[in-house]
């Protein structure tokens, strides 16, 4: 007969919101917290002391090793790797987070001490199975045995919150039971007054300090009692399985919710290899890189599609399955991107890599780092300095760690304020690159990205990108059409890029009414570009009949031409030839839309416009080659004739 448990008051299909009664709960509250420990000077001071003479230690063996010259010894960095891993695990879950985002930074960690914090993720020192049980039984209503067909006699790993056993339900399926530490909630509710009250005293006192610190803690700490409730991690993997669980090579574990509650998770087991073994990872015939790459490309959508983001993709969350897709563990730590901020970002990242450093300076008014009323004249030239220099010849050069480098510098001398929500996006795609280069070490966040967003603004129908989109490609009304090849060159190595769907897009808002502004511009380009390649066809073929006549060729087939027009007609030659790089594209699809263009008034308000452009260019030439030309050849007394005031009033644009 099947055993009866407690269902969850949460029902499966509810991802996003917590039962009411179960928020106030676990939600973290400052307030409370700072009502609770601002009595209890004794408890804080012995914490904090502890804190303090833990770290006095190893500060003092590395001024020690210093003073003595042997810093460099591998003996005694390995004492002091382990003496650290041993004064964070003691600290406990606080702590050892910190660790854990440490251990995936071998660009600022030496390799012994990464060693030593790796072990963080998974290698901690459990707590008695009685304990763990009993929390079992007392979330699900029945001890383990009656609950599990099997479940292992020890944890397989531990980590900062909680330790993991390995189980088999009594319907046969395989699965993790994650149970929390004990007294997990009071232990970090006073890590957290100390880390508020440090933060508070800081802010107020340090000039120097220009980060929302207590906003950077409190976000922190939300995210951490979020990951304490067991129930609303089971809540965000089933968010994270709806919204990403779609990509080919994503896979997300299922949550068992008959065997869920606030302090026991019970999950698909899965069998896999970290990220990071790369030997073993390669025995298994799986590309390592190309799943980083796969990271990235699932890491871009959360933060920049749907702004549910994992804030704590370390290596023991990531596993390269058999069959080399990447499995995401872990959902407890998760936070979300208001729709601004992804738009800003974005466009934060077009403007960097097109080294528009004026547009940059408002992104980041957009993006809460500077106040609305700032004076932006100085910062500018300082960012184009800074990002100039970090740049160097190619943006493939730059990675997020290079970003936060060279904007130090800056956020002190000017009025940068980092809020508190960018601290997790950066906590994220800093461990994120952080393994990256342990795969690779020549792996560039930003070169892998930039398709990505590329790929976003040429196909994103929201208000905020296409406007982006329009100051990206126009200035002091010129078509850029070089930025049009980079955005098409880097989008169509995107894995989901949708050619026709940009085509289609882009007809729609080009011929409606927030177009207007581009229709006119679009038409001087027209007509620029068709009066180009129509001088060109016409001295090519001149100069052919001349050498099919036995005449010397002119050679002057792009007179009239400045170096600008030149280039742009490289560029629309390279947009053909990108264009026909790109997948699936086939010309034959423009043939269906070209009734559906006609049929719009605009569309033949712009053949007008575009008709009677260059008709002017072709009289314009006509007269000035023709009739005002020089029977003797005299070509300057020729513009002195088109310069006289009493001339005929042709617009400037009709004498190119």
């Amino acid at each position: 007969m099947p055993y009866q448990t407690r269902t969850p008051a949460t029902p499966v299909n509810s991802v996003i919101e917590q039962p009411a009664q179960e928020s106030e709960l676990w939600r973290y509250n400052p307030e409370a917290i700072e009502a609770r420990y601002r009595n209890r000077p004794f408890a804080v001071l012995g914490r904090l002391l502890t804190i303090i003479s833990s770290f006095s230690g190893l500060l003092l063996r590395i001024w020690w090793a210093k003073a003595t010259g042997n810093n460099n010894n591998p003996k005694a960095q390995q004492k002091q790797a382990d003496h650290l891993k041993a004064i964070l695990t003691k600290l406990g879950p606080t702590y050892i987070k910190i660790g854990q985002a440490l251990s995936t930074r071998p660009d600022l960690v030496p390799p012994v001490y990464l060693t030593e914090l790796t072990s963080l993720q998974d290698q901690l020192p459990s707590f008695p199975n009685e304990i763990a049980f009993r929390f079992i039984e007392e979330e699900l209503g029945q001890p383990p045995e009656k609950i599990y067909a099997e479940i292992s006699d020890h944890p397989l790993a531990a980590a900062s919150l909680g330790q993991v056993y390995q189980a088999r339900l009594k319907t046969g399926e395989k699965v993790a039971v994650k149970v929390q530490r004990p007294d997990l909630q009071q232990r970090i509710n006073l890590d957290i007054f100390i880390m508020r009250r440090i933060a508070r005293w800081l802010q107020n006192n340090v000039k120097q300090v220009r980060s929302d610190l207590i906003g950077i803690t409190d976000e922190f700490a939300a995210r951490i009692f979020e990951e304490m409730n067991y129930a609303q991690e089971g809540r965000n993997a089933e968010k994270f399985k709806k919204l990403y669980g779609g990509m080919a090579e994503i896979y997300v574990p299922k949550i068992y919710w008959k065997y869920t509650g606030k302090r026991v998770l019970t999950m698909e087991w899965l069998d896999g290899t970290k990220l990071t073994n790369l030997k073993e990872v390669a025995a298994k015939g799986i590309d390592a890189t190309h799943l980083v790459e796969v990271g990235v490309e699932c890491s871009l959508r959360q933060l920049l599609e749907f702004g549910f983001f994992h804030a704590d993709p370390h290596p023991g969350n990531l596993l390269a399955l058999d069959d080399g897709r990447l499995a995401y563990l872990d959902f407890g730590m998760m936070s979300m991107i208001e729709p601004y901020q992804r738009y800003g970002l974005i466009e934060a990242v077009v403007h960097l890599v097109n080294r528009d450093f004026e547009a940059l300076a408002h992104d980041y008014v957009k993006l809460d780092f500077l106040k609305p009323d700032t004076d932006l004249a100085p910062i500018v030239p300082a960012l184009s300095t800074v990002f100039n220099n970090a740049l160097g010849a190619s943006v493939a050069e730059l990675n997020f760690k290079s970003i936060t480098d060279q904007m130090s510098g800056i956020m002190y001398e000017f009025p940068f304020k980092v809020p508190a929500y960018y601290a997790l996006i950066i906590r994220s795609m800093v461990t994120l690159e952080g393994i990256a280069i342990g795969v690779d070490p020549e792996f560039k966040v930003l070169s892998k990205a930039y398709p990505y967003v590329a790929k976003r603004l040429l196909t994103d129908n929201s208000p905020e990108l296409r406007h982006s989109l329009k100051d990206l490609l126009f200035k002091e009304g010129s078509f850029r059409w070089n930025r049009l090849e980079n955005l098409l060159n880097n989008a169509k190595d995107s894995t989901d890029y949708d050619l026709k769907g940009a085509v289609n897009q882009a007809i729609d808002y080009i011929f409606s009414e927030r177009g207007e502004f581009i229709r006119e511009r679009l038409a001087e380009e027209i007509i620029q570009s068709v009066d180009i390649l129509g001088r060109n066809t016409f001295q090519n073929i001149t100069s052919l009949v001349q050498e099919q006549l036995g005449q010397k060729p002119t050679h002057n087939q792009t007179r009239g031409m400045s170096a600008e027009d030149r280039a742009n007609l490289v560029h629309i030659q390279n947009i053909w030839r990108i264009l026909q790089e790109t997948p699936d594209f086939d010309p034959m699809f423009i043939l269906p839309l070209i009734p559906k263009v006609l049929i719009k008034p605009e569309t033949q308000q712009l053949g007008q416009k575009i008709a009677e452009g260059l008709l002017q260019r072709i009289a314009a030439r006509f007269i000035r080659n023709v009739l005002l030309a020089d029977p003797n050849g005299d070509k300057t007394r020729q513009r002195e004739v088109i310069r006289y005031p009493g001339s005929l009033p042709l617009p400037k644009s009709a004498l190119r």
